[in-house]
């Protein structure tokens, strides 16, 4: 008897989930289906249901999920908000939205109206969505551990005022933005107040602004990502605990433009990370507490700008090359360090060949001083008054900062 008593409560719970599997639905949208638009669909589904949408165009104004459901497109269905609605609103946990082609935002300056937004909510999955001419692509607001992948997000706009950001996370935690390809937008990728997240393997481009933008946002993480042709490159902005790994930073230019701004941003680590062709590779400002190794700086005007505002910079065994200057800065007081880098323009020698040079390394010239100072001295770049300037500071140092050297500069690339 006592075994048969302890067999009953197993097959009652088991019941019971194989009930609760039996009770979720599929129910199909579609011109010849019983229902022929989701907004039906959605009013009659319950949590655990899928919601699956034939081809075709739907113009259903603002759809707005409550329940935890799955709302998936046959062949990408065109969602169409007319220039007028913010097209998917979720106020559901555990939604997953797959494999729709969502069009036509409206656009308002007092709404942050958007393709597909998520509103306090967590456990939100949105992928493989094409998304296109949406004022905000992907918003999320208050949201938790929200994966957001595979979706391919355009914009067209021609200002700023007229354009909101591919992707967009407020106040969120634990979210993962994996393998987007982000167009055309204000920003690509937005974060302000986002905490323990990932950013990792997303292509952003040809942004009117930035390709990635981070304010507020601690113990974050963006790793193997492509950041193309943006207005100003990536501006990390008053965080800390960041992890930048495996980043390309490439073809941002124009005055102002960098790859990658830093500012107000400490104990944070950058490796591994390519910059090439940008007005500035790296710019910082106010930063500290950063570790920098194993970067490629190549083809840029500068390689990295550090004010004087920075300390506990440093930079080890990172490779520079063909870059017009490497290092710029603004003052004379320097708190960082810089060690085992190779130069491309280190001309000392290596009596021991141990592959260390012998004699330090100064990499900011003084022409490049000039030029911070003013701009208009570019005329004189590769003249002999430029060339006679830096060989006559190298051996007399008067204006570039004593203590900003690389004592033990390689001779050959780290990698």
């Amino acid at each position: 008897m006592g075994g048969h008593a302890e067999v009953r409560p197993f097959f009652f719970i088991l019941s019971i989930f194989y009930c609760g599997i039996a009770s979720s639905r599929t129910i199909h949208v579609g011109a010849g289906r019983t229902y022929k638009n989701i907004r039906t669909a959605l009013a009659i589904s319950a949590d655990g249901d899928t919601v699956l949408v034939d081809a075709g165009h739907y113009k259903e104004q603002s759809l707005v999920i409550t329940k935890r459901i799955i709302l998936k497109g046959v062949q990408y269905p065109v969602l169409d908000g007319e220039k007028k609605f913010e097209i998917i609103a979720v106020r559901a946990n555990g939604v997953v939205i797959d494999g729709f082609r969502i069009v036509h935002s409206g656009i308002s300056s007092m709404e942050d109206l958007s393709g597909i937004k998520i509103y306090d909510r967590k456990n939100v999955v949105i992928k493989n969505n094409i998304l296109e001419d949406t004022f905000f692509g992907i918003y999320t607001q208050n949201g938790s551990n929200c994966i957001i992948q595979n979706n391919q997000i355009t914009a067209f706009a021609k200002e700023e005022q007229q354009s909101g950001n591919g992707i967009h996370c407020w106040k969120s935690d634990s979210m993962q933005i994996i393998g987007n390809s982000i167009s055309g937008h204000r920003d690509g990728i937005y974060f302000e107040f986002v905490t323990n997240s990932v950013i990792w393997r997303n292509l952003s481009s040809k942004n009117l602004r930035y390709g990635l933008h981070f304010m507020f946002s601690h113990n974050d993480s963006y790793i193997a990502n492509y950041f193309s042709n943006n207005g100003a490159g990536v501006s990390v902005m008053y965080s800390h605990g960041v992890k930048m790994l495996g980043n390309v930073f490439e073809e941002n230019w124009g005055d102002g433009a960098y790859g990658l701004l830093l500012k107000e941003i400490t104990d944070s680590y950058i490796e591994g990370n390519s910059f090439v062709k940008n007005t500035s590779g790296i710019y910082m400002e106010g930063a500290s507490r950063i570790t920098m190794q194993r970067n490629l700086f190549k083809d840029n005007g500068w390689a990295m700008k550090i004010q004087a505002s920075c300390m506990e910079i440093s930079v080890s065994s990172n490779n520079f090359i063909s870059n017009t200057f490497d290092v710029g800065t603004n003052g004379t007081l320097v708190l960082n360090t810089f060690d085992n880098n190779y130069w491309d323009k280190y001309d000392g020698y290596d009596l021991n060949r141990d592959n260390v040079g012998d004699v330090p390394y100064r990499p900011v010239s003084m022409y490049s001083m000039i030029v911070e100072k003013n701009p208009p001295a570019m005329l004189l770049f590769r003249s002999f008054l430029a060339s006679l300037l830096d060989r006559t500071e190298k051996m007399i140092p008067s204006l570039t900062p004593e203590r900003l050297k690389d004592n033990k500069p390689m001779m050959k690339k780290i990698f």
